[in-house]
């Protein structure tokens, strides 16, 4: 009686297998919701001044000194 032995798995397969699992998890985080941070309230926009006004924190100034952050 011959012994039966199942097929080994070969490099090609697995890596076919990898890539195919890849490409659906790509595709499955291509279509989910994103879950965005509430909204801040944004100031205002105010006219700028005619002789320049200078230096103003905003709110995007201010997200940008948090980003900057080391």
């Amino acid at each position: 009686m011959s012994k039966i032995t199942p097929p080994a798995i070969s490099r090609r397969r697995l890596l076919f297998a990898g890539a195919g699992t890849a490409a659906a998890v790509a595709a499955v985080a291509a279509v989910a919701p994103v879950a965005h941070e509430a909204a801040t309230p944004v100031a205002d926009k105010k006219d700028a001044p005619e002789q320049g006004g200078g230096y103003q924190v905003t709110e995007h100034v201010l997200r940008y000194y948090d980003t900057a952050r080391v």
